[in-house]
């Protein structure tokens, strides 16, 4: 084991993938068929956590000096729609409401793709800030200004209650267990 303790960075980097990978496992069984199906009394469904989870850590890699661009290969910004390829912003974002209709939705492996590189390009945006960038107070979601770093412990926080959400839709839908 080494006696040199790791970056902050790399810590708070590490953190972000692990928490994408345990998501992840939440996503066996999902596909075409269900991935915008809903259950009474649940919030979202399975293409909307993943869109909404990857335009938060998206717009979280903005805090630590990343491009405040939206890859247009995986959103079409200010839409309220998306298509078989991209997450319409305004169908994904706070607030928004999610709809049974698949063709407002990424095809699943897309959604699935489009998460998997939200959480990648957060990591390298936190990897590769400056320790003065990650310390730097920023503009906050809901208007508060905190050191930059604070955005990866909420980060986590949301895609687990996201998770938690496929947890429960996952039972309802009767898609069992993914322990096995």
């Amino acid at each position: 084991m080494s006696s040199v303790p790791p970056r902050l960075q790399d810590v708070l980097a590490d953190a972000v993938i692990a928490s994408s990978a345990m998501l992840s496992r939440y996503l066996a069984g999902f596909d075409d068929h269900n991935r915008t199906r809903q259950a009474t009394g649940l919030p979202n469904h399975a293409a909307w956590c993943l869109g909404h989870l990857a335009l938060t850590m998206h717009r979280a890699s903005e805090r630590f000096g990343g491009e405040a661009v939206l890859p247009t290969l995986d959103f079409n910004a200010g839409s309220p729609r998306g298509d078989s390829s991209r997450f319409g912003t305004e169908s994904v974002g706070f607030g928004s409401t999610p709809t049974d209709d698949p063709s407002c939705y990424p095809v699943w492996a897309r959604c699935v793709a489009i998460f998997e590189a939200a959480t990648e390009r957060l990591a390298t945006a936190i990897r590769s800030a400056s320790d003065d960038a990650i310390v730097k107070p920023v503009a906050f979601f809901g208007g508060q200004s905190l050191p930059a770093w604070h955005a990866v412990p909420r980060i986590i926080f949301h895609n687990g209650t996201h998770c938690g959400q496929l947890a429960d839709l996952r039972r309802v839908l009767g898609m069992g267990s993914i322990f096995g």
